[in-house]
């Protein structure tokens, strides 16, 4: 029974990672009707983020070195969220109840995030910033003006032409310095260290649980309770639950739609983010981390029920503990020991690796949709109406 209980135990590690990444996208997807697909990079961000606290902290010493990982949580969710928030009120807002352009936009986002975690550096930074307030703060201040609406193109005209330009010939002039032009990140994966604490192990019948997976699973079950909270006892969770159901009665009522989009939608991103410090006490952070993690997110929420928390909390459980259980070869070791399970034993050995594990889970994904289309339960929100 030890390899099992390890294999559960493992595999319940891994659902929790699971959870915590389709936790925000079970809102994004869920209860706002839009597929995102730059949420991997969401994650990705939130686990850049870690890595960056982790090495200011370095400087610090031993015993504040061992309390960075409270600090990088806040810190993922503020770039994540953020970030979220900027993809939301400069692209999603303009396509909502368009799926199909929300899809092909939000992709692009996400290469454009992975291209710039490979290639950002400080003049780029710099270059960035420098644009940002050329544009945004003539912007806002014209925005003011009665007859803006007749000026608006015009503005934009030439505002973005003149903006681009300083900004780029600025990052060109910072390109002539080497130190202004080194890649913060580059194209290789870095690694973030655990705190001391959080590594080992604890011993349990002969096997042991590592102590960054038990943080995971404490950090899944506190970010859980936190939404959970938010949702349905804060005010602003009123106003997102009243905002999902019926859009155009909440905004009869005064409540601020827009605002409601750009909140929930940044709670989502943020989540991701959080998702990303914890995934970075995994393994090696790269560019693509989050491309490993979106489809498997979706599967969950899908699975799930879309909108459902309860649902996704199952489908995510279920889905990482059948996948490590199937792809680190434990199935096929329990059938060995009954010689009568062969033909089970030889089946179990073929999928018993990382990717044949996933196609395997892919399958059963795919018939359990056949029988339940909608899921674990049924889904809520604006796509139930879709």
């Amino acid at each position: 029974m030890s390899p099992l209980l390890e294999g559960i135990f493992n595999g319940i590690s891994i659902g929790s990672v699971l959870l915590l990444a389709a936790l925000g996208l079970a809102i994004v997807f869920g209860l706002m009707g839009v597929i995102n697909l730059a949420h991997g990079e969401l994650i990705m961000l939130g686990a850049y983020s870690t890595y960056v606290v982790q090495n200011i902290f370095k400087g610090f010493g031993s015993p504040l070195f061992d309390l960075y990982i409270f600090f990088a949580l806040p810190v993922a969710f503020l770039v994540a969220g953020l970030t979220g928030l900027l993809l939301e009120r400069g692209v999603i807002r303009f396509l909502y109840g368009r799926p199909l352009e929300t899809l092909l936009a939000t992709w692009g986002v996400s290469l454009i995030l992975q291209q710039l975690v490979r290639s950002i550096s400080t003049s780029m930074a710099l270059s960035i910033l420098l644009f940002c307030l050329l544009f945004f703060l003539p912007l806002s201040i014209l925005n003011r003006r009665p007859d803006w609406s007749r000026l608006r193109l015009k503005a934009l005209g030439v505002l973005i032409p003149l903006s681009l330009a300083i900004a780029t010939g600025f990052g060109l002039l910072l390109n002539k310095n080497s130190t202004f032009s080194r890649p913060w990140f580059s194209a290789r994966n870095v690694d973030v260290t655990a705190p001391a604490w959080l590594r080992g192990g604890l011993p349990l019948l002969g096997f042991q649980l590592p102590y960054a997976r038990i943080f995971i699973i404490i950090l899944t079950i506190a970010s859980l309770a936190a939404t959970y909270w938010f949702l349905n006892k804060s005010s602003w969770g009123l106003r997102i639950r009243s905002v999902t159901q019926n859009r155009t009665m909440s905004a009869c009522l005064g409540i601020p739609t827009n605002q409601v989009d750009a909140l929930t939608f940044a709670l989502g991103s943020g989540l991701a983010g959080i998702a990303g410090c914890a995934i970075s006490l995994l393994g090696s952070v790269g560019p693509n981390t989050g491309q490993n993690y979106i489809v498997d997110t979706f599967m969950v929420v899908v699975v799930g029920g879309v909108g459902n928390f309860l649902g996704t909390i199952i489908a995510a459980m279920a889905i990482g503990t059948i996948n490590y259980l199937i792809g680190s070869g434990t199935f096929a070791l329990l059938s060995s020991s009954i010689p009568s399970l062969s033909g089970v034993t030889d089946f179990f050995n073929f999928f018993a690796t990382t990717s044949m594990a996933k196609v395997m889970v892919f399958a059963l994904i795919i018939a359990f949709l056949q029988v339940k289309p909608a899921g674990i339960f049924a889904p809520k929100g604006r796509t139930a109406e879709l």
